[in-house]
């Protein structure tokens, strides 16, 4: 654990935020937020976000959003939620803000830990990891800037050595997996503790915050920010692509609306999405929203026992109620209509058997005595190496957390399929 300096002309933070992980060398031309932010975007596991699921499967169609362009999308609305505040909170000023560097490369970073085919690949995977420490995607994303990317870095370190505001900008939950009774989602790994306490160094975190919805929902500023840019390009963008992919239909929609308007305000919207359908018009329209749930922020001062530390945690986010409603409404929208069709449903099955075929058959030939070696080199040496089962699953459960969902395919393909594939084929 290393300090460093507090960023230039900004008394928003001070160096318990800007102090690394682990050391890293000194960069004089760019600030510690700068450097998480440029090793998150140059990192392969960014670069596989563009062959991953954010609803349909990756490369299907050009236009549909993948997890990159999702990524960079809560990004830039990310970025302006900090301007915004900064020119219209009272709280902020041109000398004290929230740094909107820190928020992007927070915002770059949410989903990393995701696996191929998007939250059917999350829930397999925490089936198959379910005695051996589970698996959640949030917390999979703290293992990536914490022991993934950059496996062998510099003086033997691993990780990126990210900086405390960064890693608790993406800490959307803090709760330990082993704390839950029934753990499905919004957990950490318990192995991870140790970095709730890096985050909150010496003040006694886990005596103030009761386990589960209480401390999950102690964020920073910017995890606060990060988590509703999520919110608001999802809740906008997927009602877009389920329209473009014909999962949403005006009849459809009609129909649906019957049964799940509850107020004037919600038939005002489903009106208007029928209206924009109707003139099409409706990713422009959905587009200007973004700057009406961006100017819908605001910031409030909060006290606790993190605000004498940090201003990360004097100031919390607010949202304007009508406008949380309207993303609600948006989002059930696309549960119905979208998630829980019977398209998408039937291809959720089949991503599943996918998964769990490709990882139990890895499982078995790693568990034999002479394993061939059917994933890349220096990943199968380690799980050669491991004598640990937990933690070989867990090296075989980053693998495939990892690929992409063409190359999730392939791989089956390859393992189960005679007439599929060559020995002159690259994997």
């Amino acid at each position: 654990m290393t300090a460093s300096f507090p960023i230039p002309h900004n008394r928003f933070y001070n160096a318990f935020d800007c102090t690394f992980l682990e050391a890293r060398s000194d960069d004089p031309d760019r600030t510690p937020f700068q450097r998480d932010r440029d090793r998150i975007i140059h990192s392969a596991a960014f670069r596989r976000l563009q062959g991953k699921t954010q609803v349909f499967l990756s490369g299907e169609y050009d236009f549909y959003r993948t997890r990159l362009t999702h990524s960079i999308e809560v990004a830039q609305i990310g970025r302006s939620i900090c301007h915004y505040l900064r020119r219209h909170s009272d709280l902020l000023d041109d000398g004290n803000f929230i740094d909107p560097d820190l928020v992007e490369a927070a915002c770059l970073a949410h989903d990393l830990g995701h696996p191929p085919f998007g939250h059917s690949g999350e829930e397999t995977l925490h089936h198959l990891m379910r005695c051996y420490g589970g698996f959640e995607g949030n917390a999979h994303t703290l293992r990536y800037l914490t022991r993934i990317i950059y496996p062998d870095g510099e003086g033997g370190r691993v990780g990126m050595a990210p900086t405390r505001a960064l890693l608790d900008g993406v800490l959307k939950y803090k709760t330990l997996m082993s704390e839950l009774d029934n753990p499905l989602r919004h957990f950490i790994y318990d192995d991870q503790r140790a970095y709730l306490q890096f985050v909150f160094e010496d003040e006694p975190w886990a005596e103030r915050l009761a386990p589960g919805t209480e401390r999950n929902a102690f964020r920073s500023v910017e995890c606060q920010i990060m988590d509703w840019a999520d919110d608001t390009a999802y809740c906008l963008n997927d009602i877009v692509d389920g329209i473009n992919a014909r999962f949403i239909n005006r009849l459809r929609l009609e129909a649906w609306g019957q049964d799940n308007v509850g107020n004037r305000q919600e038939a005002e919207l489903l009106e208007n999405i029928i209206d924009c359908m109707r003139r099409g018009t409706l990713e422009k329209t959905f587009s200007s929203r973004i700057g009406d749930f961006i100017a819908a922020t605001g910031l409030k001062a909060r006290t606790g026992f993190m605000s004498d530390r940090t201003r990360r945690y004097a100031v919390a986010l607010t949202v304007d109620e009508a406008i949380r409603r309207e993303a609600d409404f948006y989002k059930r929208i696309s549960v119905d209509l979208v998630f829980r069709s019977p398209q998408l449903q039937q291809l959720r099955y089949k991503w599943n058997h996918i998964l769990q075929r490709v990882y139990r058959a890895l499982l078995r030939n790693y568990r034999s005595p002479d394993p061939h070696a059917l994933i890349a080199e220096a990943t199968h040496r380690r799980i050669v190496e491991c004598t640990d089962p937990a933690a070989m699953r867990r090296l075989l459960c980053d693998h495939l957390a990892g690929m992409t969902d063409r190359y999730v395919i392939h791989t089956y393909r390859r393992l189960f399929d005679p007439q599929f594939g060559s020995v002159g084929d690259l994997l």
